[in-house]
């Protein structure tokens, strides 16, 4: 009997002990899932803080606002992957704020696009323009073409920056123009590419495919734009497919480097740039199109691809002594500048870069119309700030040049009448280009300005 009673009592403590065992088992589960959220909550918070600081200071910096083409956000769609952020190559471009990504950055977006493939909800969309800037772009359909049948626009001219984006939209292009086009119209060639930058060669690699009877002409030489870039100028870009040649993997390379690389491919494919060839005009004629040259030189074809860029032409000050031998718009040979007086006449990436470049062996000299620097790459804030610092280079701010002179300039503060004179050898101005507008009127294509229309979204 007594055996009994005490086998009870004890079987009656196990189980007791058991729950207890059980039941702090369980606490102690909710105490770490509620220690992992209160740290994770806390980590939201303090990373939201730091976003919220980070745009704030890219509003002040002139940051906030994109220039071109940019992310946008769907917030009721975003569920805080990061995804975005981590494939992104640029720095700051997207943070998370309040749990959902937003843009921090926008004016620094170069239109990788790889945030719009990486987002597992569909949660972004590729814009270009705002309300408040327009972006002036030929009217294209979703094949490239405008609305003159069988010219075709790919890469930066239709808005799509980035070597990577300008290879890719060269091949789609031509995919799209082998698709349409019709043998039967009387022409020496099946497409003229204008231009040979790196939506210009990605067309005519693929063309080469298709087994298209193809001619590639450019105003100046192979590289296109990139041709113009100082000789030392690293070139950014990302891996890319080039037709026929396959997988190139750049992360960053110089422009010699980029232009070997380019001029093997084509030659390995007996390709051939025209060079010095300046397009005048395209024609419709017989159906198809004469496209001439201002060395007088006519060729017919079946259809166009435009791959000229957006800048056209260097934008001029348009004051007294800009023609003279002194002044220039592009920096090839910075190696061979010792011992000058250089004005660098701007204020974007491409000023900052051939400042920089220059100012270890002559004295540079920055006139820049702005308060302060602003849309440039993280890289070159960093180093023109230490360059400012240590002296090596001199910003003139808010001021404007009015004339150059054989051994000097003269400029003038804003919102000043007084003139201001600086002995100077050589000037180079960097103050964008202008997009190629009546030559595209001329031709018949319509120009539209972009306010925040999507030009990339999941279908």
């Amino acid at each position: 009997m007594w055996q009994q009673y005490f086998s009870s009592v004890i079987n009656g403590y196990s189980e007791s002990m058991d729950k207890l065992i059980e039941i702090a088992s369980y606490a102690f589960i909710v105490l770490i899932i509620l220690v992992i959220l209160y740290i994770y909550v806390r980590k939201q918070k303090r990373e939201s803080k730091q976003v919220i600081r980070k745009i704030a200071q890219a509003k002040v910096d002139g940051l906030y606002e994109p220039v071109a083409i940019h992310p946008v956000i769907d917030q009721n769609r975003c569920i805080k992957s990061g995804a975005c952020i981590t494939a992104c190559p640029e720095e700051d471009i997207i943070g998370i704020r309040n749990g959902k990504a937003t843009v921090i950055n926008a004016s620094m977006c170069i239109g990788h696009g790889a945030c719009f493939k990486a987002c597992p909800v569909e949660a972004i969309t590729l814009c270009i323009g705002t309300k408040k800037r327009g972006v002036d772009i030929p009217e294209l359909n979703e094949s490239f073409e405008t609305n003159v049948a069988g010219i075709f626009v790919a890469g930066e001219l239709g808005g799509m920056g980035l070597i990577k984006n300008a290879v890719t939209q060269g091949k789609q292009a031509v995919d799209s123009i082998t698709r349409s086009l019709k043998k039967d119209i009387p022409a020496d060639y099946d497409l003229i590419i204008i231009g040979a930058g790196p939506a210009g060669i990605s067309a005519a690699l693929a063309a080469k495919k298709q087994n298209l009877k193809t001619v590639i002409l450019d105003q100046s030489s192979l590289g296109g734009a990139i041709s113009t870039f100082p000789r030392k100028k690293i070139v950014m870009t990302s891996p890319m497919d080039l037709p026929i040649y396959g997988k190139v993997k750049l992360i960053e390379t110089s422009k010699t480097e980029l232009l070997q690389l380019w001029n093997t491919v084509l030659k390995k494919n007996k390709i051939t740039i025209q060079e010095n060839k300046k397009v005048e005009a395209i024609v419709s004629e017989n159906k198809g199109f004469r496209v001439e040259t201002s060395g007088g030189e006519s060729y017919s074809t079946r259809s166009v691809l435009l791959a000229i860029g957006r800048r056209g032409t260097p934008r001029k000050l348009n004051i007294p002594g800009e023609e003279t031998e002194k002044v220039s718009y592009q920096l090839t040979e910075d190696e061979k500048i010792t011992g000058q007086d250089v004005l660098i006449v701007g204020g974007g990436d491409s000023a900052i870069e051939a400042a920089l470049l220059l100012a270890a062996l002559n004295k540079v000299t920055i006139s820049y119309r702005g308060e302060k620097f602003n849309r440039l790459k993280v890289k070159n804030i960093e180093r023109i700030n230490e360059a400012i610092a240590n002296k090596s280079i001199q910003v003139l701010y808010n001021t404007n040049v009015v004339s150059i002179k054989e051994n000097s300039i003269q400029y003038k503060l804003n919102n000043s009448d007084e003139i201001k004179r600086l002995e100077n050898d050589l000037v180079y101005i960097f103050i964008g280009g202008e997009l190629p507008t009546q030559f595209l009127k001329k031709t018949g294509i319509r120009i539209t300005t972009k306010h925040g229309d999507t030009i990339l979204k999941h279908r």
